[in-house]
């Protein structure tokens, strides 16, 4: 067994390095194993070691977005509506960003439609923790429903990433800002707002 490089990524990472690079700018059924296996610099064997299957890897490199996701929310300002704020803020400039081609969880569904696939419960994973973190701030603004405020800012939050790589990138943080506050005044009783 060859001696790691010093400073080298361990042969997992630079595996899930690959495929979230190539699956993010190609799209991710038309990624091939062997491409991320020659982008990895590794073999099959330790490829289908560390993933059995391309599904394994999918969600692998799902699941570590989400985990991007979660460690940037946890710098959230304590105020609820600093928060949402400040999450249409990263996301408008996330959709300003040189490549951005739209959410990769949007993405994932869309090339993974059946709902029992391994793929669409990671995808559903990250959707579930992010519907739950936008509930609690919309319950903490003392929204009467806020699992429904929850999923009405989410969907415009979808919209706004397909926007941001269809159309105008530069619109969508006001944009979102705007909708997501004419959301939120339908939820909260006016003697909280």
């Amino acid at each position: 067994m060859a001696a790691q490089q010093p400073g080298a990524a361990p042969v997992r990472e630079r595996i899930l390095d690959a495929a979230t690079e190539a699956f993010y700018r190609d799209g991710i059924r038309a990624v091939s194993a062997d491409k991320i296996i020659a982008a990895a610099a590794t073999t099959k064997v330790t490829f289908y070691r560390h993933f059995p299957t391309k599904d394994d890897l999918v969600a692998a490199y799902l699941d570590r977005q989400s985990a991007q996701i979660r460690t940037a929310a946890g710098t959230l300002p304590e105020d609820p509506c600093e928060a949402l704020r400040a999450l249409a803020e990263a996301m408008g400039t996330e959709a300003c960003r040189p490549g951005f081609r739209g959410c990769p969880f949007i993405n994932a569904a869309a090339e993974y439609p059946a709902a029992d696939h391994p793929v669409r419960a990671a995808v559903g994973r990250h959707r579930d923790w992010f519907r739950g973190l936008v509930a609690e701030l919309a319950g903490r603004l003392g929204a009467q429903h806020p699992e429904l405020a929850a999923d009405q800012l989410i969907m415009l939050r979808d919209g706004a990433m397909v926007h941001g790589y269809v159309d105008d990138p530069a619109a969508v943080a006001d944009s979102l800002l705007q909708a997501g506050r004419a959301v939120l005044e339908q939820h909260i009783p006016a003697d909280r707002s």
